[in-house]
């Protein structure tokens, strides 16, 4: 239950999924952990879950906008401040936005864009010259199954992910002199609150649900908390050589060629 003891770390989109599952999982394992949230009572709320569940947790919750970069800066000139300089960064933000290419507004691309793409750029030019001074440190960017594989009707989702994959790999490869990790999550179907959402809307929510475990060759999807351990040990010293990658944790379900 040591696996990150001693390190700081800083989790965007922390307030609720799988944001909230790494902030939980990384104070479980002895770090202290910042929740930089747009929806700072989120945020609370589940830093105050953590207190709860994790005896002398220290965690902190900073109103963040990953889309301002001035916002991000700030944010992470407070968290060293408060808990001390940061070890580990994870970029886990994210709104999905799914149009029809044609009719799409130049919103919609923007917003799809600042959010999942200039949004990890962002904490990552934010936390760099830190860990690069120090000679240390991890970067965990969440992307998704979207990065290499397309379902349509969701443009232009995917083309944001796939630069997060490109940005990975680009910044792991200029840093790995300095010792700093870059590296991805790219998970499939999860059980997140957008997840529930998505079957509630439709017009038979538990069809909607049956129908999409039905395409997962483990017959589940997966929880929060198990992309939350993949974080922890992408975090940890455990994956000292690990670099430039992505970890994919979809239970399989990418490597299927037909259903």
């Amino acid at each position: 239950m040591n696996r990150l003891a001693g390190k700081v770390a800083m989790v965007t989109g922390a307030g609720r999924g799988i944001g909230a599952a790494i902030a939980l999982a990384f104070a479980r394992e002895g770090a202290a952990v910042a929740l930089a949230e747009l929806d700072i009572d989120t945020a609370n709320a589940t830093a105050e879950r953590i207190r709860s569940e994790v005896s002398g947790a220290r965690v902190i919750a900073v109103p963040t906008d990953v889309t301002q970069s001035a916002q991000v800066k700030q944010a992470v000139e407070h968290i060293e401040a408060s808990i001390g300089p940061l070890d580990v960064l994870v970029n886990n933000a994210g709104i999905n936005v799914f149009c029809d290419p044609l009719t799409m507004t130049d919103d919609d691309w923007r917003r799809c864009f600042a959010v999942d793409l200039d949004g990890v750029w962002n904490g990552c030019r934010a936390v760099l010259p830190g860990m690069v001074g120090r000679g240390r440190g991890s970067i965990v960017n969440i992307a998704s199954t979207h990065a290499f594989k397309i379902i349509p009707g969701c443009f232009p989702y995917p083309v944001a992910k796939h630069g997060v994959i490109g940005l990975t790999r680009a910044l792991g490869i200029e840093y790995a002199p300095n010792h700093v990790r870059v590296n991805a999550i790219a998970p499939g179907y999860i059980e997140t609150q957008l997840t529930l959402d998505w079957w509630n809307a439709q017009p038979d929510p538990k069809a909607a649900r049956q129908a999409t475990l039905d395409l997962q060759p483990m017959k589940r999807i997966g929880q929060p908390e198990e992309v939350a351990m993949t974080a922890v040990f992408l975090a940890s010293d455990e994956a000292p050589f690990i670099n430039a990658s992505c970890i994919t944790v979809d239970g399989g379900r990418s490597a299927l060629y037909h259903d």
